[in-house]
């Protein structure tokens, strides 16, 4: 009955995928307007628009079949590319790193959009890639220069957190198309040997600092090691139930740098506790189920992997910017999806569940699942 009265492209909308994300935006939203001082400006007001304006472009994208995001892949992979050499070019500088592209209404930052293009990149390719190669060397150096292309140019940035995010997404998709056990621990002691030469010749100075004053935030407390101390400070004074909203103190004095966008999760856990990392832990998790379930449930084989390493691509960000909050990590720029304070962020995060979307409306046809 409920059918007959509401239109059918309205319910057939996924709801409560819909409920979650508004959720946990309303949520941010409402942490943004505290640490504003109880202000929509700047950041809470635009933070719920770029949401709306976002999702509507999200369920726009899922209305388009599987083949179509298939047959744009290489068209949105190169596209990206050539966005990043214009950025080495002609790009915008702030905070002493060039990365955006100013297009008048908005400043796209191309690093971000790569990110779930080297996704779409890695599932095309296995999923074109016959089943006998898949233990051959033909599996392997498609990805290295897949990967290698953007990562040069986003450390020439300097964005080394962008090219961890690729090698991630990259790999979440190899190890689900069945690439051998081998060639990821063979991966991993070739990172332990370049480890040492990226620190010492491949880093830049501030870069160092963060590895070092994760290693001992407590060693320059007010200078390198300052946001993670005043990261700690804040949490831990929120207790299990916080300081009631709009009463935290670590961002309205200014103590807490940044508590609007990589250390939105510390300005959230000084008011609400315990209780609203939780909660924010809690959301996160029916996200990610979400995601996972739309792959196992997908009948194509690219559909699979690209559900599965854009899900996961989320998760890189969030389970990043928790564990950096804590001190688990070293201080990095990635935000907290759909609560931190960006467009950019915003805009690739949407990307994602649109994406997936279109995959959990159009499973494809049966071409086999994961080879491992």
């Amino acid at each position: 009955m409920t059918r007959g009265i509401i239109p059918a492209p309205i319910a057939s909308l996924p709801w409560r995928l819909i409920l979650l994300l508004f959720t946990m935006t309303s949520f941010g939203t409402m942490v943004l307007y505290s640490a504003a001082g109880g202000s929509f400006q700047p950041w809470a007001g635009q933070h719920m628009i770029r949401f709306l304006v976002f999702l509507a472009m999200a369920i726009v994208m899922s209305r388009f079949p599987l083949d179509f995001w298939k047959k744009l892949t290489w068209p949105i992979y190169v596209g990206t590319l050539a966005m990043l050499f214009i950025v080495e070019m002609i790009g915008q500088v702030g905070g002493g790193s060039q990365r955006w592209i100013n297009i008048g209404f908005m400043t796209i930052q191309p690093s971000e959009l790569m990110k779930p293009a080297v996704v779409l990149a890695a599932a095309w390719f296995f999923d074109r890639l016959p089943a006998t190669k898949i233990n051959s060397f033909d599996a392997i150096w498609p990805l290295g220069l897949l990967i290698a292309l953007p990562s040069a140019l986003v450390i020439l940035q300097p964005d080394l957190d962008s090219s961890i995010a690729y090698i991630f997404g990259v790999a979440v998709v190899g190890f689900l198309a069945g690439l051998p056990l081998i060639y990821f621990l063979g991966a991993g002691g070739a990172l332990a040997v370049l480890t040492p030469l990226v620190y010492f010749f491949g880093m830049k100075e501030y870069q160092q600092n963060r590895v070092l004053i994760f290693l001992d935030p407590e060693k320059d407390p007010l200078g390198a090691g300052y946001h993670i101390t005043q990261s700690k400070i804040a949490i831990g004074s929120g207790g299990i139930f916080g300081k009631g909203f709009g009463n935290g103190t670590q961002s309205h004095l200014d103590y807490l740098p940044e508590g609007h966008t990589d250390f939105v999760f510390a300005t959230m856990s000084e008011e609400w506790g315990l209780m609203g990392g939780l909660f924010t832990l809690f959301c996160l998790f029916l996200l990610f189920r979400w995601g996972l379930r739309v792959s196992m449930a997908s009948k194509s084989r690219y559909g699979q992997l690209v559900a599965a390493g854009l899900t996961c691509t989320i998760f890189f960000y969030a389970a990043i910017n928790l564990l950096m909050v804590v001190g688990f990590a070293p201080v990095a720029g990635l935000p907290l999806p759909f609560m931190s304070h960006g467009g950019n962020n915003m805009l690739t995060m949407m990307l994602c569940i649109g994406i997936i979307m279109s995959i959990e409306r159009h499973p494809g046809s049966r071409q086999g699942k994961f080879a491992g």
